[in-house]
């Protein structure tokens, strides 16, 4: 899938059709990830979230961070977000692109990309690490979170509902395995394992610890130094 995909084909009304539409079990793995990122974030931190979509997450993080900042690079999803988050005045929107950041170095107390989104995104992982990096203040996080290998089952459930409403094209089965989730139309969905996170946090020499919360997710808290 390119990193269009979101962008173009499901962005805005479509995307949150995708989490209106989402099973008991899987509103509680979405429920479980913003609780676990609240935890880092304070009454005084200013916040990023990158591929903040239509506002889901960065509503609960505006509601106790100083300032919110979203980025995303889907026109039609900010637009949505504009609206859908027009009573909180301590967010900030922008149109971005992930590889590079328009933000002055040390900015940021607390950088997130949770959901999947250092696979969805599309970008190299090492770079997208980097420029959060860059971007984040001494003693800050970065917040990274992926699919858990347990909760495969309703997650290609899920997959499959969004397609049946029509937001997403139909889901290939035969070939939809080992975490991987295949469109008939191009749509790719892959997963960042517990050994990715540590091969990458290896290699770029970081301090973070790994954890897994919900039999849902796999979480990644950097920090930076």
């Amino acid at each position: 899938m390119s990193e269009e995909y979101y962008s173009k084909k499901l962005s805005a009304n479509k995307l949150k059709k995708c989490y209106d539409i989402a099973s008991p079990r899987i509103r509680q793995y979405l429920e479980a990830e913003i609780q676990y990122t609240l935890k880092f974030i304070h009454s005084n931190s200013i916040a990023l979230e990158l591929g903040c979509g239509y506002g889901r997450v960065l509503k609960r993080i505006a509601s106790k961070a100083k300032l919110a900042y979203g980025i995303d690079n889907s026109k039609e999803s900010l637009q949505f977000a504009r609206k859908y988050l027009e009573n909180y005045s301590n967010i900030k929107l922008f149109e971005m692109n992930v590889k590079e950041l328009s933000f002055e170095k040390n900015y940021f107390d607390c950088v997130i990309v949770i959901q999947n989104g250092i696979s969805a995104f599309k970008v190299d992982p090492h770079l997208l690490i980097k420029e959060s990096i860059r971007v984040t203040k001494i003693g800050g996080k970065i917040i990274l979170s992926s699919y858990s290998e347990k909760i495969w089952k309703e997650r290609l459930e899920w997959f499959i509902e969004q397609a049946k409403v029509g937001v997403l094209g139909e889901i290939d089965l035969e070939k939809s395995h080992d975490g991987i989730i295949i469109g008939k139309d191009g749509f790719k969905a892959t997963t960042f394992l517990k050994e990715d996170f540590e091969k990458i946090i290896l290699e770029l020499n970081l301090s973070a610890t790994i954890e897994e919360i919900d039999d849902s997710s796999i979480f990644c808290v950097i920090s930076v130094k």
